[in-house]
């Protein structure tokens, strides 16, 4: 199985919600190159902080104090070699910050991946981690130890007013170790904990001004000392841990709202932008239609997905959120998105995937996404409608669950296949009121939000297709709220008519309004 394959996976058509085509967004550079592909390791280096190393360190520049403290590791170096899916979360779930490279290993060139060659193309590749010295290992995940490490902010001893200047022992473990071009000269002997604000601009929202990317990691990281950080809801961040040297930044789209943004093009819990180093005291950085293509999708589809999640709250919406450990991944060279819900057990029976997918099914089921999101030739305001479009389904799914949503999808691959490319068929094979009802619903959140967020009338979205959104939007107009339609939406509750029953037997004082509407759409 190669990673390249993953591009070819004719999963696009999954579950798909059409859409029309916008404006091309380019991948050029801002705030410097955004590397993708592989990332390219040079020679090892000695890293400064074990505990050999430091320990040498401070009997150089203490040398009268060195014998009577004894430096013990805080941290472990290791790596971890999981042999499926299964064991990479369960180190997620033991809050494990995993990288796929080494830490120790100079970078000659960034990316978004590295997959080590001994391991090969059809494995999971190392993962490199730095535990607490406590840290209790998984007995059936492989993991080998690289080295005991000393960061003077992980013992408490080095908090106690000990006359030692940690800082500077710090920057002696680095000139012994040959890593004085990785330290920044000190002018007031100070080092700095990162801050920073990562924004994105939608020239259709807020005037065109820059506001936040919300909720996404970001880490920065000196040989294995780490720090992590998510953004709030305006994009900024503060890290726990100084630096004096400067630290790669990256951005892991594994949002704080509890969905992630994947894949690269391996197993990994979520997407990685490299940023590069950057100064101990923080990175900013500003994102555009005119900056990393992949970049820009990414923060636009966590904005979008962490706007959906607030707006869930009681005092909103009131609805229930998507399923926790939501996985999404984008699909930059098509217009189609998908909810299917793979990973958290939608089923689809595996004759008709074969017919579908072919000899890509073993890498579908492997990978397990809930959400697609095509982006061909998209702006942000298309990106934002095909992001919260596909969560108001993910939604639905955690109201009605496999029992509606088998049917739901199978009437959708179906008919695709069936009916010449239409992604919604013609309305008249068995399971279309699953998708007739699932499909009102995401075109009416779609919709709604996106008037909510950039003004004007309200669209209609989807209707041009066989099914009618305008029913939701016309009932929403006449004061019928989003989680009053949502609970007619039960998984009983499977085709046109039994909705206009449900709604009636829900509100029975709208029952005039309710019959006139429907009956104004034919239904």
């Amino acid at each position: 199985m190669k990673r390249w394959l993953l591009y070819l996976i004719p999963l696009l058509m999954l579950g798909a919600c059409d859409r029309s085509a916008g404006i091309e967004v380019d991948s050029r550079d801002q705030n410097g190159k955004v590397y993708h592909g592989m990332i390219e390791l040079g020679e090892k280096l000695d890293d400064p902080y074990t505990v050999e190393n430091m320990q040498e360190a401070l009997a150089k520049v203490y040398p009268t104090k060195a014998g009577r403290i004894d430096i013990k590791a805080t941290d472990l170096y290791v790596r971890f070699l999981p042999k499926d899916d299964g064991q990479l979360n369960r180190l997620k779930t033991l809050d494990v910050y995993l990288l796929d490279h080494p830490m120790d290993y100079r970078i000659v060139r960034e990316g978004d991946y590295y997959q080590d060659p001994e391991v090969g193309d059809d494995a999971i590749t190392w993962q490199y981690a730095v535990v607490p010295q406590d840290f209790i290992f998984p007995e059936d995940i492989r993991y080998e130890l690289l080295d005991e490490c000393f960061i003077a902010e992980h013992d408490p001893a080095t908090r106690a007013d000990d006359g030692i200047d940690w800082t500077r022992v710090e920057e002696e473990a680095y000139r012994l170790t040959g890593n004085e071009d990785l330290w920044i000269p000190r002018t007031k002997g100070e080092s700095h904990a990162p801050a920073g604000r990562i924004t994105i601009e939608d020239p259709l929202f807020s005037g065109g001004k820059p506001f936040g990317v919300a909720g996404v990691k970001v880490v920065c990281n000196i040989f294995v000392k780490i720090a992590t950080a998510y953004t709030d809801r305006d994009g900024y961040y503060q890290m726990g841990k100084s630096f004096s040297g400067e630290p790669r930044y990256r951005l892991v789209f594994q949002n704080s709202k509890g969905f992630n943004i994947g894949i690269n093009l391996i197993i990994i819990p979520a997407s990685v932008s490299t940023l590069g180093k950057g100064s101990p005291e923080g990175m900013d950085v500003n994102i555009d239609a005119d900056s990393d293509g992949a970049l820009f999708r990414r923060c636009a589809v966590n904005n979008a997905a962490y706007d959906y999640y607030s707006r869930c709250k009681d005092s909103d919406l009131d609805l229930p959120e998507p399923p926790k450990d939501l996985r999404i991944w984008i699909f930059p060279d098509i217009s189609s998105s998908s909810t299917s819900m793979l990973h958290h057990g939608a089923f689809l029976s595996e004759d008709l995937l074969q017919e579908y997918l072919g000899k890509y099914l073993m890498i579908v089921q492997i990978f397990l996404p809930d959400i697609t999101v095509g982006t061909k030739a998209m702006r942000y305001e298309g990106i934002y409608r095909m992001t919260v479009h596909e969560l108001a389904h993910a939604s639905h799914y955690t109201q009605v669950g496999d029992k509606y949503w088998n049917p739901y999808i199978r009437y959708v691959i179906k008919s695709f296949i069936t009916e010449g490319g239409e992604p919604y068929g013609s309305g008249i094979a068995s399971g279309s009121g699953y998708c007739e009802l699932g499909e009102m619903w995401g075109y009416f959140v779609e919709s709604t939000l996106y008037k909510d967020r950039y003004g004007g009338d309200l669209p209609i979205y989807g209707n041009r297709f066989w099914f009618k959104p305008d029913i939701f939007s016309h009932l929403y107009d006449r004061g019928v709220s989003h989680k009053e339609i949502f609970r007619a939406l039960t998984s009983d509750v499977t085709t046109i008519d039994d909705l206009k029953d449900k709604l009636i037997s829900l509100y029975p004082g709208s029952e005039e309004l309710i019959e006139e509407i429907f009956q104004a759409y034919g239904k």
